[in-house]
């Protein structure tokens, strides 16, 4: 099994057009104060769709099993799809995640029917804000599976 690309939707919020200097500011302030309130991150990387080029990302992530994470490509309830889950579905193989100070191939797979439901709830019941998602948008926010290659 690998990334199989849903549906982008028809509705969903707008992500805020910020310059690119000011994000890099941003993000690794926000990134640490989600780490001061327990969140668990890694760090995603993977090869652009378009470009051929690494891209990484902060992603937050959630246990599923030994040598396991899930992710979720919410993109804030945005009618369209995130570009790491794009480059992920476009380039599987070439996919890794920074867990705990390590570097880790990882195989992506999209989860599906009972399974993903399965995980979808215990997403939101561990971070409701995921839930609210939902609402914003019409399409179905995917939720990928990491598995150490």
């Amino acid at each position: 099994m690998s990334v199989e690309l849903t549906p982008r939707g028809t509705r969903g919020t707008t992500m805020p057009k910020i310059p690119r200097p000011l994000m890099k500011v941003l993000l690794p302030i926000g990134n640490w104060v989600m780490r001061l309130r327990g969140a668990k991150l890694l760090e995603l990387t993977t090869t652009g769709a378009r470009s051929g080029l690494p891209r990484t990302v902060t992603l937050g992530w959630f246990p599923a099993g030994k040598d396991a994470w899930l992710v979720v490509a919410s993109n804030a309830g945005a009618a369209q799809h995130p570009a790491w889950y794009l480059n992920m579905a476009k380039n599987p193989d070439k996919v890794w995640i920074t867990v705990d100070g390590r570097k880790i191939h990882v195989r992506p797979e999209s989860l599906k029917g009972e399974e993903r439901e399965e995980a979808w709830r215990r997403i939101v019941a561990k971070s409701p804000g995921y839930g609210g998602y939902t609402t914003k948008t019409d399409r179905e926010i995917p939720v990928i599976r990491l598995r150490a290659a």
